[in-house]
């Protein structure tokens, strides 16, 4: 039998806002003129399950192909600049790992800027599988992401079990697309929830998959 988690990255393993904000901003300002968004609104209209966010950064009907390019190339400096993993994140998933669980990440950002932040936070290595939704055609809350995870592991539904984690509406939801269990994260960005299975350390993680 198999045991696999699936985490979400941003609000879940780490904490990237601060970098995402400097990165909106800077496309706002330069393509844009506009003034610059807080943080927390950054992080919410992120987390929406329904969302517009070329309207609601950059006020625009679409996300423009200029707007794209220059938050891909200040993003792919910035995104290392000062990200930093939850406490008890890096011990947990050593943890996992030495117990054989198999772990991976399913995040809607860019596969590209995961594998660098992960990799600059030295757990990268951890990780069987590191996707972002530039690997899918569609990304969270459809199961397309983590439905191609866990045919990477050959998942058998009736011997195998397997978790997603994550902080926001659109982890719970692929999670219970793709019928697999989720545990709701409330230390990242979203830390109310009243899901069925809600952790509040990393460290809940062991004991839930029976370690």
């Amino acid at each position: 039998m198999q045991k696999i988690i699936i985490f979400d990255m941003d609000g879940t393993l780490l904490d990237s806002k601060k970098d995402i904000t400097i990165s909106v901003n800077h496309i706002r300002k330069m393509n844009h003129s506009l003034e610059p968004l807080s943080e927390s609104f950054i992080v919410e209209c992120i987390n929406m399950e329904v969302r517009d966010l070329p309207y609601l950064f950059y006020e625009t009907k679409t996300y423009e192909e200029k707007d794209r390019e220059l938050f891909e190339e200040h993003y792919a400096a910035q995104c290392i600049e000062n990200p930093y993993l939850y406490d008890g994140v890096k011990e947990t998933l050593t943890r996992l790992a030495s117990k054989g669980v198999k772990l991976s990440v399913a995040t809607n950002a860019p596969t590209q800027f995961a594998v660098k932040m992960l990799t600059h936070l030295g757990v990268a290595n951890i990780f069987d599988v590191i996707i972002g939704a530039d690997k899918v055609k569609h990304s969270k809350p459809d199961p397309a992401m983590l439905q191609k995870i866990l045919q990477y592991y050959k998942y058998d539904e009736s011997q195998d079990k397997a978790w997603m984690v994550g902080d926001n509406s659109k982890d719970m939801l692929s999670a219970k697309n793709a019928n697999i269990k989720a545990m709701f994260a409330t230390w990242g960005f979203t830390p109310e929830s009243d899901y069925e299975v809600v952790i509040e350390d990393p460290k809940e993680i062991i004991s839930i998959v029976d370690l």
